[in-house]
C-alpha cells in the first residue's frame, strides 16, 4: 500500500455541519451558575427551614402526648381500672420532668414501684421544656375514662419561640391549643 492512503484522515459531514466529539464534561461558566443558582437557593430557604424545624419537633411532642393520653384512657375503659401516665426514667418512678420518657401504668402511683404494672413507655420530647401543673401530679385516668383531680393543662416550648398547649378535661378528653403559652 502507498503511505499517502495509510495517513489519509477522512471527515464524515453531517447535514449540520463537520462532526466533531461529543463534550464528556461541564464547562467552567456552566459549573459557576449551578453553583450560583445554589448558594441563593440554600441562603433563601434555610432561615424558613430551621422555623419548620422548631414547629415540627412542637408537633411530634403534642401527638406524643396526645398518643398516650388517649392509650391511657382507653386501657382504663376497657380494664375498668385506674391508669397513671407519668414521666419516669426506668418505667418505675415518676419523676417531674415531662420531657422525659412517658410511662402507662396500671394502679394508683402510691403503690411501691415493683408492685406497679408496666402498660407502655413512650420515647423522648424533643422539645426543650414542658410545664403540668404546679403540683406536679401524674395524669390519671379513672376506670370511666375521666381525669378528675388530675385534669390540666400541658405547656410544650420548643425552640425559636415555637409552642402549644395540651388540655386535659374533667372528663379525660383532650384538646390542643396551636399558640405559644406565655411560659415560654
Amino acid at each position: 500500500m502507498p503511505p499517502d492512503r495509510i495517513t489519509q484522515t477522512y471527515h464524515i459531514d453531517t447535514p449540520n455541519g463537520p462532526a466533531r466529539k461529543r463534550q464528556a464534561g461541564l464547562t467552567l461558566l456552566e459549573l459557576c451558575v449551578v453553583l450560583g443558582i445554589l448558594a441563593f437557593t440554600v441562603a433563601w430557604a434555610g432561615p424558613g427551614l430551621g422555623g419548620f424545624m422548631a414547629r415540627n419537633e412542637v408537633a411530634a411532642d403534642v401527638m406524643r402526648l396526645k398518643d398516650v393520653l388517649a392509650t391511657a384512657r382507653n386501657t382504663a375503659i376497657t380494664r375498668g381500672t385506674i391508669i397513671t401516665v407519668c414521666p419516669s426514667r426506668d418505667g418505675r418512678r415518676c419523676i417531674d420532668d415531662w420531657t422525659a420518657p412517658l410511662s402507662i401504668l396500671q394502679g394508683e402511683i402510691d403503690l411501691p414501684p415493683d408492685q406497679r404494672i408496666l402498660l407502655g413507655r413512650r420515647g423522648v420530647s424533643q422539645v426543650t421544656a414542658i410545664t403540668y401543673r404546679l403540683d406536679h401530679r401524674p395524669v390519671r385516668y379513672q376506670p370511666t375514662g375521666r381525669a378528675t383531680g388530675h385534669n390540666g393543662t400541658f405547656r410544650l416550648c420548643g425552640r425559636r419561640g415555637e409552642g402549644a398547649s395540651v388540655i386535659v378535661s374533667n372528663f379525660g378528653r383532650v384538646r390542643v391549643v396551636d399558640n405559644t403559652p406565655s411560659a415560654c
